[in-house]
């Protein structure tokens, strides 16, 4: 048996936060990531005692200072490799989740290690670099009125 085949998966939740811009226009907030800077999704590990959407929205805040109404059904899932601080490296699959944002503050948690950008749903989609990912912001946008 081959090794990435003997370690399962670990599981991480992400907020997908979108704000709808009149009745015809949704953005989506990309962040960077801590390590390569990269612009991701808010995510991160499941919390005891949340459910996986409230876990995904709880991410949301920590990471972009976002806070609203998070969709029960995930939107769809992405496989990813997490970089550890010690050099190692994890396979995860990634459950989002929609958040509708509501209020965005000024300060959060994360606010001085990462920077946040509204964007529209195409160039969320031709900036994050998982292509499931991508697949899965184009693929929801019609189901969010854009």
């Amino acid at each position: 048996m081959s090794r990435s085949a003997a370690v399962a998966k670990r599981v991480q939740y992400a907020a997908l936060p979108y704000r709808l811009m009149g009745k015809s226009r949704t953005e989506v907030m990309l962040v960077t990531s801590l390590g390569t800077r990269r612009w991701i999704i808010p995510k991160g590990w499941p919390q005891k005692g949340r459910a996986p959407h409230h876990s995904a929205a709880r991410e949301a805040f920590e990471e972009a200072g976002v806070e609203g109404v998070i969709h029960r059904r995930s939107v769809g899932s992405f496989p990813y490799q997490k970089r550890l601080k010690n050099g190692g490296v994890i396979d995860c699959e990634v459950e989002v989740y929609a958040l509708r944002v509501l209020r965005q503050s000024k300060q959060w948690p994360e606010s001085g290690e990462r920077r946040v950008k509204w964007v529209s749903i195409k160039e969320a989609a031709e900036t994050v670099q998982e292509p499931k990912l991508s697949t899965i912001i184009r693929r929801w946008a019609p189901k969010s009125g854009d």
